[in-house]
C-alpha cells in the first residue's frame, strides 16, 4: 500500500529538513574523499597491472598476449565476488545506468568495491560512474542509519542521493555535470526534485573541497571530462546537419546491436565461474587481435575508454580508415561482452565506441573529425544511456570552447538515435533469480527485466530482491 506523500513545502521549512542539510553537509568531504581514492586506485592498479609489473618480469613493455593474464583474473576475481559475498556487486550494466531506488546496505558494499576493483583495474570495457553511484549511496544510507537508527525511508533515500550525488560530481569534476545526470537518470522533477537536489548539492559542493583545496590547503587535483588541445571546429555546415541524421542512425544501430549481444549473454556468464574467466579471455582477445592488426596498442580497446578518448580524437589523423573501423568493432564487441557479466558503468565505453564511430565516418566527404566525434558521443550515448539531455551535456562539455559551436548538429544525432534505438531495443526479458549462497534464502522469483524507451525511474537489483519501503523512498 503506498504511503500518502507528504508536502514537500512543509518538510523544505522543517527542522528535520534542516538537520537533513546539516548532515549531507557532514558526509560531503568524506564521500568525496573515498570515491577519490577508489579512482586513484584503479589508477594506480592499472599502472601497476599493465606497465610496471610487465617491466619488472623483464620485458621491453607488456608483450602482445599480456592481457590475456589480467582479464582472466578479472573474469575469477568477479565471479567469485558475485557468488560468494553478499549483494549482487551493484546492477547488471547491461541494464544501463541505474541511479535510484534503494541504497544497497552496509553487508554490500564490499561486494560493489570488490567487484568494480577487479573490473576496472584489470582491463575490462567498463567504466567507475555506475559502482560510485552505488558505493556513495550506501555510504550515504550507513552515516543517516548511525545517526538515527529509526529514520525514514524517505530520508535515508535522500542522504544516500546525497551521497551518490558526491561520489559522482568527484568522478566528473563538477556538481552540475553529475546534477544533471541524477537528474534525469532518477526521473524526479517538481518540488520533489528540489527536496533531493539541495542536500546533494550541498554535499558534493563540500565534497569539492578534497579536490580543490582551501586556503593554505592544497587540493588532490580534479578530474575532468574535458579534452584541451582541440583543433578550432569552426562553423556548421548543411552536410553535418545531413550528417547528423546518417550518425544518429548508425549509433542506434550499433548501440542495439551491442545491447542485444549483452542481453544474450548474460545468462549464460553472470554469476558462472568459468563463463566470466571465458568472458574476460574474449575481451582480451579482441584487443590482442586489434593491436596485431593495426599496430596500434591493445589500451584502445581495454578499459573504459576515459583516459584514451582525449588522445584518440586530439590524434585522430594518425588512425587509418581501416584501423578505426577495427577499433569500433572490437571495442563494441569486448564492451557487449564486458556487460554481460562484470560490475561498471555503461557511460564512458558508449563514449568510446561513439566517438570513434564519428571519426571512422569522417574518412567520407563532407565530414570533419570533431563535429563527427561530438556526435558520435551524443548518440550513442542516447542509446545505450537512454538519458538523450545528459548525452548532448557530455558531449558538450568535452569539447570546452567548441561545444556550444556544435550543439545543434549532437541534438539532432542524439534525438534521432534516441528515438530510432527505442524501436530496436529488445523487449524485456525474464531474468534468472540469484543462485542460492550458503546462509542465505534463495532469491525470490525473477521480475522482469527492462530496457526503458524513457529514462530508467526505478533501481532493479540484479536477483530483483523484494525491496522493504520501496514506495516510500519513490515519494523521495
Amino acid at each position: 500500500m503506498t504511503t500518502p506523500t507528504p508536502d514537500p513545502v512543509a518538510l523544505l521549512r522543517s527542522r528535520s529538513y534542516l538537520r537533513l542539510l546539516v548532515l549531507a553537509a557532514v558526509i560531503g568531504a568524506p564521500i568525496s574523499a573515498v570515491a577519490y581514492g577508489f579512482l586513484a586506485l584503479v589508477a594506480k592498479l592499472q599502472q601497476w597491472v599493465f606497465t610496471d609489473l610487465p617491466s619488472g618480469l623483464g620485458f621491453h613493455g607488456a608483450p602482445l598476449w599480456w592481457p590475456l593474464l589480467p582479464l582472466a583474473l578479472a573474469g575469477l576475481l568477479v565471479a567469485l565476488t558475485l557468488k560468494h559475498l553478499p549483494g549482487t556487486g551493484g546492477h547488471s550494466p547491461a541494464d544501463g545506468l541505474q541511479a535510484s531506488g534503494p541504497p544497497p546496505g552496509a553487508a554490500d558494499l564490499p561486494g560493489i568495491a570488490l567487484a568494480a576493483l577487479a573490473t576496472l583495474s584489470l582491463g575490462v570495457v567498463l567504466g567507475p560512474e555506475a559502482p560510485l553511484i552505488a558505493l556513495g549511496g550506501g555510504l550515504g544510507a550507513c552515516a543517516i542509519r548511525l545517526a538515527r537508527k529509526d529514520a525514514p525511508p524517505q530520508v535515508i533515500t535522500m542522504v544516500a542521493a546525497a551521497g551518490s550525488f558526491t561520489a559522482i560530481s568527484t568522478l566528473f569534476g563538477s556538481p552540475l555535470l553529475g546534477a544533471f545526470l541524477l537528474m534525469e537518470a532518477a526521473g524526479i522533477s517538481g518540488a520533489t526534485l528540489e527536496l533531493v537536489l539541495v542536500p546533494g548539492l550541498l554535499a558534493a559542493g563540500i565534497g569539492s573541497l578534497i579536490f580543490l583545496g582551501l586556503d593554505n590547503w592544497t587540493g588532490l587535483g580534479t578530474f575532468s571530462l574535458a579534452i584541451p588541445g582541440l583543433p578550432h571546429v569552426g562553423t556548421l555546415t548543411g552536410a553535418d546537419f545531413g550528417w547528423a541524421l546518417v550518425i544518429g542512425m548508425a549509433a542506434a544501430l550499433v548501440g542495439a546491436g551491442i545491447k542485444r549481444l549483452a542481453l544474450a549473454l548474460r545468462p549464460h556468464v553472470e554469476y558462472r565461474i568459468l563463463a566470466t574467466v571465458v568472458a574476460g579471455l574474449a575481451v582480451a582477445g579482441l584487443a590482442i587481435g586489434y593491436a596485431a592488426a593495426t599496430g596500434k596498442n591493445a589500451t584502445d580497446v581495454l578499459f573504459s575508454g576515459q583516459d584514451s578518448l582525449g588522445p584518440l580524437i586530439v590524434h585522430s589523423a594518425g588512425y587509418t580508415a581501416g584501423a578505426v573501423v577495427l577499433l569500433v568493432a572490437c571495442k563494441g564487441v569486448a564492451y557487449a561482452v564486458s556487460m554481460s557479466g562484470f560490475r561498471g558503468g555503461p557511460v564512458f565505453p558508449a563514449m568510446f565506441v561513439g566517438a570513434a564511430g564519428g571519426i571512422a565516418l569522417s574518412h567520407l566527404p563532407g565530414l570533419t573529425p570533431i563535429p563527427g566525434a561530438a556526435m558520435g558521443i551524443g548518440a550513442m550515448c542516447a542509446v545505450m544511456l537512454r538519458l538523450p539531455m545528459t548525452s548532448v551535456l557530455l558531449a558538450t562539455v568535452l569539447l570546452t570552447a567548441d561545444g556550444l559551436a556544435v550543439m545543434p548538429v549532437v541534438i539532432v544525432a542524439v534525438v534521432v538515435a534516441y528515438v530510432a534505438s527505442a524501436w530496436l531495443i529488445p523487449a524485456p526479458q525474464p531474468a534468472p533469480a540469484e543462485p542460492a549462497q550458503p546462509g542465505r534464502p534463495p532469491a525470490g522469483p525473477a521480475a522482469t527485466r527492462s530496457v526503458p524507451a524513457v529514462p530508467v525511474s526505478a533501481r532493479q537489483d540484479r536477483a530483483d530482491k523484494p525491496q522493504d519501503g520501496e514506495d516510500e523512498a519513490d515519494q523521495a
